[in-house]
């Protein structure tokens, strides 16, 4: 009887220890897990502080494209619409992602109207904001490889057996790339003199 007390005892004593190692590990993969979503967060804090200099941008490029493009009335309207869509409050991270690209998008056509007054293209105004804009889109370009950096390394911990169960169990959901879908808005606006 006290060889089977004892057996007892292991066997229930290596169960607690097996549970106490998965508690363990669950809990260091939900703080990987953790640590791996703010740092995506805090990448996509260095987009935010670009894209909220290109929106304080934009009403100042318009006005003046305005004062020599008056007819290019729909497309002023769209850069304006763009840049109230990617302002809006409390936007999902997927919503953001494509409101900011409309805006990308907008702003290219604007620069490419831009392109046909001469006198625009000479402006001193114009030409400093069209230079702001592209140092923006730059800076934008360059926060958002970190940023996509930082959520593939996220989706990858994420999705990765057997961390991935514990990503389901509490619900962690994938870190949208921040991507730009238009070919045309591949390359930062070209700024030409």
């Amino acid at each position: 009887m006290a060889g089977l007390g004892m057996i007892a005892v292991v066997v229930i004593g290596g169960i607690v220890l097996l549970a106490a190692v998965l508690v363990l590990w669950g809990i260091g993969v939900y703080n990987a897990l953790t640590r791996g979503r703010i740092a995506a967060q805090g990448a996509f804090s260095g987009i935010d502080v670009e894209l909220k200099r290109r929106h304080d941008l934009v009403p100042n490029l318009v006005n003046t494209v305005k004062g020599y493009a008056a007819h290019e009335k729909q497309t002023l309207e769209n850069v304006i619409s763009a840049r109230a869509a990617a302002v809006r409050p409390n936007m999902g991270m997927e919503e953001r992602l494509q409101a900011e690209q409309g805006l990308s998008g907008a702003l290219g056509r604007l620069m490419a109207v831009a392109e046909a007054y001469p006198d625009l293209k000479a402006n001193q105004n114009f030409l400093q904001l069209q230079g702001e804009l592209s140092q923006i889109e730059n800076r934008i370009a360059g926060a958002r490889g970190g940023y996509n950096d930082a959520a593939q390394g996220f989706n990858a911990t994420a999705r990765q057996f057997p961390a991935v169960i514990v990503a389901r169990m509490f619900a962690f959901q994938d870190m949208p790339f921040f991507q730009v879908d238009d070919p045309a808005q591949r390359n930062a606006p070209q700024v030409q003199f």
